[in-house]
């Protein structure tokens, strides 16, 4: 049985003290992180009632990733995880709370959104890093499954709670939340993370665009990661443009504000909360041989699920489709994040994980930009409809070359601490 195999309960993953920090200062990190983004897409709507304006808004957090993620993400590898998690913190909460400053114009505060989130990369590249070292690869595949779910499950939080005080009272509420839930993330990590030295010390280090570069040649050098990257990639690209498009649609079919914020928050909020119940079912229900077995289907049906929009349903029913999409996409995703982080070696996590969320954000700004662009010119159901067939049928292609699970365990045993050094070689080659 490997390590990926053995069931791990939820109370030994939380026996873990610095787990509990780490996952502690997540949730409340998403959680003011959502708020604000939802805030934000109101507020935007209602001056421009541009639908692009609006995706804009939405996406603005995204451009840190696409401009400069792999970098800010090989930074994290220079420094101890901890350092580089609670200096971003401090970093984000200063400049989240200019925005509270009365009479900020919409583009100040757009490019203050956009300065902040220059802190995620290195954020989230750190702790993705330093999970294993907290919990071990024994504890490793549930740690993922936890995060994401439970991350979601904020996200839901957040988005509800971000709309509601937009439309109800004022964005500034969500925003100062914002600024607390960045202070309370870094005591976390200072009181209930040890320190640990950095992956690398200086006499390793090389130019940054070159150790950006190992980054990009071990994930898509590899086989298993490369699929892994590209199925993930694809499938966040058609399952993010609710989301994106939310403040608009609950707009343009309800003219009542008084209920308008509570059906963008619903469609924001039901993706998150179809991935917690997916994610949840499939991670303690179904053994390995099943969640492998399911990659393909689930992934299909992500976008599939999004299909019958194009006909124009009620808030309700858009929600429904939405989660049964997140069902699908939360089943898939902690099984896929899984599989990558255990292939990848030690030294090139946060660099690999820069990777990664630099696809992932690239693909969904685009989604949300593409889609919001059309919409602008088109009806909004009709294109979310459209836009989910071609998912579905990119989705079904990448399906059909989904390599086996004997590759995918031959991929994982070569990268297991005895083989740490082979990897390394291999990545900088």
């Amino acid at each position: 049985m490997t390590d990926s195999d053995r069931k791990v309960t939820f109370r030994e993953l939380f026996g873990v003290r610095e787990y509990r920090a780490l996952y502690l200062s997540l949730i409340v990190n998403w959680v003011g992180d959502y708020l604000a983004r939802a805030a934000i897409t109101v507020l935007v709507y209602e001056e421009s009632k541009s639908v692009l304006m609006s995706a804009a808004a939405f996406a603005v957090s995204f451009l840190p990733w696409v401009v400069g993620g792999p970098l800010l993400s090989a930074v994290a590898e220079r420094y101890p995880y901890r350092r580089v998690l609670i200096v971003a913190d401090l970093f984000r909460m200063v400049v989240i709370a200019l925005l509270l400053i009365p009479g900020v114009p919409i583009p100040i505060m757009l490019l203050l959104v956009f300065l902040a989130s220059l802190g995620t990369p290195p954020t989230q590249a750190a702790r993705s890093a330093l999970q294993p070292l907290v919990v071990g690869r024994d504890k490793l595949p549930m740690a993922v499954a936890t995060n994401a779910s439970t991350g979601q499950a904020a996200q839901v939080f957040g988005y509800l709670a971000g709309a509601s005080l937009a439309t109800a009272l004022n964005p500034q509420v969500a925003l100062a939340i914002d600024v607390v839930t960045f202070a309370v993330s870094a005591a976390l990590i200072s009181w209930g993370v040890r320190p640990r030295p950095a992956a690398y010390d200086r006499s390793q280090r090389r130019h940054l665009l070159r150790e950006s570069g190992e980054g990009f040649r071990l994930v898509f050098g590899t086989q298993t990661l490369r699929s892994i990257a590209i199925m993930v990639f694809v499938l966040t690209m058609f399952a993010v443009v609710p989301e994106g498009l939310a403040a608009a649609w609950a707009a343009e079919a309800d003219p009542d504000s008084a209920t308008r914020g509570l059906d963008q928050g619903m469609i924001m909020a039901a993706g998150p909360v179809g991935f917690v119940i997916g994610g949840l079912a499939i991670g303690r229900l179904a053994g390995a041989d099943l969640r492998d077995r399911l990659v393909r289907p689930l992934a299909m049906l992500s976008a599939l699920a999004l299909v019958p929009a194009l006909t124009g349903p009620p808030a309700s029913v858009v929600a429904v489709l939405v989660a049964i999409s997140g069902m699908a996409a939360g089943g898939v995703t902690p099984t896929l994040n899984g599989k990558f982080v255990l292939i990848l070696p030690h030294g090139y996590r946060a660099r690999a994980y820069g990777v990664m969320q630099t696809g992932m954000q690239l693909s969904q700004f685009a989604a949300v930009m593409i889609t919001g662009l059309l919409a602008d010119h088109f009806w909004l159901p009709l294109v979310v409809g459209l836009w989910s067939i071609g998912g579905t049928v990119a989705l079904g292609i990448l399906a059909a070359r989904w390599p086996s699970r004997e590759v995918f365990n031959e991929a994982t045993a070569e990268a297991a601490p005895d083989h740490e050094h082979h990897g390394r070689h291999r990545a900088a080659a």
